[in-house]
């Protein structure tokens, strides 16, 4: 009957903790059973007891183990890793240190306020934690008060459900009832939390508790797998892009689909999402040449040049007849006289090797600038001049200068002049344009003019 009496204190006691503060703050609460182990032997007294923690694991000889569930436990969490236990525990005790009793009845009533380690050391499984606290314990008919401290660790097998291994040193607060340690192993489950929608995430937490979401929108979900929660999705049953906040991009240019007339094809921005293959900044669907740029003007064509003068149909008014720019696309009848200063520019930087009539290899362009210049004038006619310095005698120079002229009419008639507007002369060295007696001025002196005939 007394122990009868014990245990329902037991249960009472349990019981007055229901109301407690807050296990974790998403599962408050939690149950444990399990085993216990006592041992009175590493407590620092003498025979038959020995030294602090001296055999602490010698199970065989101290340790007093009842083979059944002899453990129940109830927490509640508190706050920032501290929890407050309530613990009843039964065994039976036959070895008192180095002694054997005859079987005493052994009841514990204990209350402990832990601390746990488990998000200091980042882990989701692991969980260590230290507890002080105190409580009551019976050996037989002998009862006494215990301050109480006590290490363990949990290994959380899931969210809920954990190991709980822990030892308890007990110091009593009367001498008729001896020191000990008091081992548990035991099963816990944490309970308590609730979540209305059933998404695994508390409501505590969740920020849409009416309805099934995913963890990384804390709790709200993305209809479309997008990941874009649909409080924040423009289109929340299509799946999208982030940029464009969650509607698709069916084609991938970068314009959304409600936007792109064109989108299943690929295309710019610029033209509403339809492409522009030749690029001249009118869509292929109103391109009436999407291969060949040309104006918006003229529906993606380019303008025509029949006379290839540079000078579009469209602004030529000799449209069958080269001309030049400056003319509106008619032939140049004369040219001016800058035109002519120009020409004389390029004939006089003409570079001979030496003593030859052939062409240094940079003198190309400047004889190409020259056709160029010939081909805007098709009713002028011209002569070519060659002068050279007063090395040498006068045959010689008179010679030299007569084939430099022909070299540079030759030139032009293999790029197109006609010959009958060319004709080409020699001066040798009698009309200089400088002295030469110096280096300078018979530089100078060897060249080539071009001169307008009438």
């Amino acid at each position: 009957m007394k122990n009868l009496s014990r245990l329902f204190f037991v249960a009472v006691l349990i019981a007055s903790f229901s109301t407690s503060n807050a296990q974790d703050k998403n599962n408050p609460w939690a149950l444990g059973f399990g085993a216990n182990a006592v041992d009175a032997f590493p407590v620092g007294e003498d025979a038959p007891q020995g030294g602090y923690f001296d055999e602490y694991f010698n199970v065989k000889e101290h340790w007093n183990v009842l083979p059944s569930i002899s453990t129940l436990s109830v927490s509640r969490y508190l706050s920032d890793g501290f929890t407050f236990t309530a613990k009843g525990s039964l065994n039976r005790i036959d070895k008192f240190g180095d002694d054997s009793v005859d079987d005493l009845t052994y009841y514990g009533v204990d209350g402990n306020l832990t601390y746990s380690f488990m998000n200091i050391i980042n882990s989701k499984v692991i969980d260590p934690y230290l507890g002080v606290g105190g409580g009551y314990t019976w050996l037989d008919e002998i009862g006494a008060g215990t301050a109480n401290g006590t290490v363990g660790f949990k290994f959380w097998f899931t969210e809920n459900l954990g190991l709980d291994i822990n030892s308890t040193y007990k110091h009593s607060f009367e001498d008729y009832l001896p020191k000990h340690f008091q081992h548990s192993v035991g099963i816990t489950f944490k309970f308590g939390g609730t979540d209305t929608d059933g998404d695994g995430i508390y409501d505590k937490d969740d920020a849409c508790p009416e309805e099934a979401g995913l963890p990384e929108f804390n709790g709200c979900p993305d209809s479309d797998n997008d990941g874009i929660q649909d409080s924040k999705d423009d289109c929340p049953n299509t799946a999208g892009l982030a940029e464009f906040n969650g509607c698709p991009d069916t084609d991938g240019d970068g314009v959304m689909d409600k936007d792109d007339k064109c989108p299943e094809v690929a295309g710019l921005k610029t033209l509403a999402g339809c492409p522009d293959a030749d690029g001249d900044g009118v869509s292929d669907a109103d391109d009436n040449c999407p291969n060949e740029a040309g104006p918006a003007a003229n529906s993606g064509c380019p303008w025509p040049d029949t006379d290839g003068d540079g000078v579009l149909d469209k602004d030529d008014k000799c449209p069958n007849e080269a001309g030049t720019v400056a003319n509106n696309g008619c032939p140049e009848v004369k040219p001016t006289e800058e035109v002519m200063d120009t020409l004389n520019e390029y004939s006089r930087s003409i570079l001979f090797n030496s003593g030859k009539a052939t062409f240094q290899k940079q003198t190309d362009k400047v004889l190409q600038s020259m056709v160029a210049i010939f081909k805007e004038y098709p009713q002028a006619h011209f002569s070519l001049e060659g002068h050279t310095d007063s090395d040498g005698s006068k045959s010689m120079n008179q010679a030299l200068s007569e084939r430099r002229a022909n070299a540079v009419r030759d030139y032009l008639i293999a790029n197109g002049i006609n010959a009958d507007r060319l004709t080409a002369a020699g001066f040798g060295e009698s009309n200089p344009i400088a002295s030469n007696r110096t280096s300078a001025g018979k530089k100078e002196n060897r060249r080539v003019e071009v001169k307008l005939k009438n």
